[in-house]
């Protein structure tokens, strides 16, 4: 995609400076109020008295957009993210800025955690465009919403960082903006039909077309091999940067290798799974006053977090705790459990029994201002009890900026009081009075703000870990905990259709109410929690609910040709793109928790249909698990699964697509596979077959006329991602379409191209190909679609 290489995006790809920490004003008095005083989502709230003209992503802004021809704006964020107020601050208060971006731009503020469709595109994109992701996610967009160029936070002012570099402000990103969409406007709107093109390309590169990858022991042991673990801090990271860098707890990755590490030829794997557990919960990252895990930590060592407390972290991590414990129970991993969920308890249950969403990282404008101690504040705190606290807490008093301390343990409790030649239990009993002291002045600082609203994805997960907690620890409270959370979405979380609702929130001076569409993660976690719960209580209902919920979940989600799920509904709003999340990263994917949930519910209902539709599934992401495990580990995990129970069946010969109502893509009406290759006189010949649904077709290659030339089916070889040119490629002749304007060659239902290759060119090389097709029916043509298929 060399579009974002040179040309126009050479000007606007500025440096973004997301970690840059600058001082920040004194807040500014509340003003005027804009549209977002209306919403209900808190993020949006925060910029409600912004001098900006923000608007909300809605029916009506995008038509407004369009109808005055100006570029958008948008900037998506979340209410407790650390730099998303940082802005807010510096530039969304600035009456200077506000005014040029209200004359020039349509303003456009998104909370991603109510919309997770608008934050995937559009940070697909960004990601297209070559930068980093982050938030806040800033955008500037075409006039129909296609995105041009953008980044993260910027400063409101140019930054020097050093002799050579400066860091661009907003101010001087939106002069730039600005000025070349008055003199080269047609170049941006290319530029914005390129990029939105290369967003749908890149969000379906994953899924578009199957691999011919053997889902087997040895791909599940290769998997296990990939994954680079800290051997000295727990963590994932890169050996050849010395593990240097942001560390995230990445618990889709160590579902999978704690499973993997029961297995007899992974002692060392469990090893560095159990040290990875011990280190996060001896780190920075834990909250040793409070319990409760921050969201990632910014260095190898986990003692300096990014503060945000985030539900969905807390949830993964108590399962993933109560899965160890499982497996070795240990007085410190109990802790960990137990901890955390009184922190949830405490801090993020609504009274109807709900979850809240999250603890902002900032306080009193200063990120982790509520968690860190001054050596001084501690001494006069504890008087003759502060030496032996630091003793076991704080080693480094300065190890937040130089000036302040994060609690942390360099060594197991266990270690400790065997140093000072007592029990565990007599020193936590020691401890206890000295923690409590510090978390009650603690609790009388200015508290970071609380997110109260309740997302149903998040709240599935919360339900997860608190009944897999409760099974484990055999806990009745926290099942009760995990059922009454249950029961209330159940109730209240659905419309009249029995669809799910995401949002349970309230508007200024108004009572909650549930609302907005539901998302795949949404489905699928809930699904988790209610698959969870049925195997910690044994209660039917629960295993009743989630086959009802998994059949919701394919008829507004799935997809029937290909298999697999879609983020959005079928019936949802349309944006350019429509993605499948595959991903494993600080939230697991939703396909990755959907296979899981497929191979367990298949288990407990002994429904065959469903343990089908798994191996359909895992199959639409042999490329990954081959090339990229680290990325898909859950689906890694649900093949192992599927392995346990019984071989995978003989893969069936895909039937032809299904067209859907209102295709858009030619990849909505066709698929491509990949078929078994044969060797002879050196030549390896492999097949690819294009399968087009009943009424459509697609272009021959040779198409038969010259105006179709561009549309014709292609086909490019590719060893390790260069192209090369085959010893042979064979595309069949097609059918002669007869038109007035002239005639020209298609396929219809099922064309099988052949090509080969010099085996001794191959060895052990990465092999693919990108199948391009064109779909037309006799009324219209469908947007080309590239299919991409890994066959070695």
């Amino acid at each position: 995609m060399n579009f974002i290489r040179i040309g126009i995006i050479g000007l606007l790809l500025l440096q973004s400076a997301s970690a840059l920490h600058t001082a920040e004003p004194a807040p500014k008095p509340k003003a005027k109020p804009n549209r977002l005083a209306q919403e209900s989502s808190p993020y949006l709230l925060q910029h409600a008295y912004n001098p900006v003209d923000w608007h909300a992503w809605n029916a009506e802004t995008l038509a407004k957009a369009k109808k005055e021809n100006k570029l958008i704006f948008l900037s998506i964020g979340y209410s407790s993210c650390h730099w998303c107020h940082v802005m807010e601050r510096e530039s969304f208060s600035d009456a200077g800025i506000a005014k040029t971006l209200n004359e020039n731009f349509i303003c456009i503020k998104v909370d991603r955690e109510e919309r997770p469709d608008i934050d995937e595109v559009f940070m697909t994109a960004l990601q297209v465009l070559g930068s980093n992701g982050g938030w806040p996610l800033s955008m500037f967009l075409s006039p129909t919403a296609k995105p041009i160029f953008g980044g993260t936070y910027w400063p409101p002012d140019d930054k020097k960082i050093d002799a050579v570099d400066t860091i661009p402000g907003f101010k001087s990103v939106l002069a730039r903006v600005i000025l070349l969409n008055k003199d080269k406007h047609d170049d941006l709107m290319k530029q914005a039909d390129n990029v939105a093109n290369a967003t749908a390309e890149s969000l379906e590169r994953a899924t578009l077309g199957l691999a011919l990858v053997k889902l087997d022991a040895e791909l599940i042991r290769e998997a296990v091999g990939n994954f680079d673990l800290d051997p000295e801090h727990g963590g994932l990271g890169s050996s050849a940067r010395g593990y240097r860098g942001t560390k995230f707890p990445r618990v889709s990755a160590f579902h999978f290798l704690m499973q993997q590490s029961q297995k007899k030829d992974h002692a060392e794997t469990a090893k560095l799974v159990n040290l990875t557990l011990e280190k996060m919960a001896q780190g920075g990252i834990y909250d040793h006053l409070g319990g409760g895990f921050h969201r990632y930590s910014t260095e190898r060592t986990w003692t300096v977090p990014h503060f945000e407390k985030m539900l969905y972290d807390q949830a993964q991590l108590v399962e993933l705790y109560a899965n160890a414990q499982a497996i070795a129970p240990k007085p410190s991993t109990e802790r960990t459990i137990r901890e955390s969920l009184e922190f949830v308890q405490r801090e993020l249950t609504a009274p109807e029994g709900y979850f809240y969403s999250a603890l902002d990282a900032d306080s009193e404008e200063k990120e982790g201002e509520f968690y860190v101690w001054t050596e001084k504040q501690l001494d006069d705190l504890l008087g003759a009890d502060a030496k032996f606290f630091k003793s076991i807490y704080a080693t480094d008093p300065k190890n937040f900026e130089g000036k302040q301390a994060i609690l942390r343990l360099d060594r197991p409790l266990a270690a400790i009081a065997a140093e000072q030649k007592i029990s565990e239990a007599e020193l936590l009993k020691k401890l206890a009075p000295i923690q409590k002291k510090l978390f009650d002045v603690r609790a009388k600082r200015e508290r970071p703000f609380l997110d109260t609203k309740l997302i149903v994805a998040w709240n599935g997960q919360m339900i997860a870990g608190y009944a897999r907690a409760g099974k484990v620890l055999n806990e009745p409270k926290y099942l009760a905990t995990a059922e009454k959370a249950a029961e209330f979405i159940w109730k209240t979380m659905r419309d009249k259709d029995g669809r799910l609702l995401r949002i349970f929130a309230a508007k200024p001076g108004e009572k909650a109410t549930a609302r907005g569409p539901s998302f795949l993660d949404d489905h699928a976690f809930l699904l988790h929690g209610f698959i969870v719960l049925h195997e910690a209580t044994g209660k039917k209902e629960w295993l009743t609910r989630a086959t009802e919920l998994m059949e919701l979940t394919e008829k507004w989600y799935g997809d029937a040709n290909r298999g697999g799920y879609f983020g959005t509904p079928s019936d949802g709003e349309k944006l350019f793109a429509r993605g499948k999340d595959g991903y494993d990263g600080a939230q697991p994917s939703c396909n990755g928790v959907m296979a899981l949930n497929l191979v367990r519910l298949a288990a407990a209902t002994k429904n065959e249909a469903l343990r089908t539709r798994a191996e359909k599934l895992v199959r639409l992401y042999g490329r990954p698990l081959k090339s990229a495990p680290t990325s898909v580990p859950l689906m890694a995990s649900a093949v192992d699964m599927l392995l346990a129970q019984g071989a995978l069946k003989e893969e069936v010969k895909p039937a032809l697509p299904v067209a859907p109502a209102n295709p858009k893509n030619s990849s909505d009406v066709a698929s491509v596979v990949g078929q078994s290759a044969t060797s002879e006189n050196g030549i390896r010949t492999y097949h690819v077959v294009v399968k087009v649904a009943k009424d459509w077709h697609v272009y021959a290659n040779p198409v038969g006329s010259k105006d179709l030339a561009e549309a014709q089916t292609s086909v490019e070889i590719l060893i390790d991602g260069k192209p090369v040119k085959p010893e042979f490629i064979e595309f069949p002749a097609g059918t002669i379409r007869k038109e007035p304007t002239g005639n020209y060659n298609i396929y219809e239902g099922e064309t099988t191209i052949r090509f080969g290759l010099n085996t001794a060119t191959l060895g052990k090389s990465k092999l693919s190909v990108k199948v391009k097709v064109v779909a037309c029916n006799e009324k219209n043509c469908l947007l080309p679609s590239t299919f991409r298929l890994d066959l070695q």
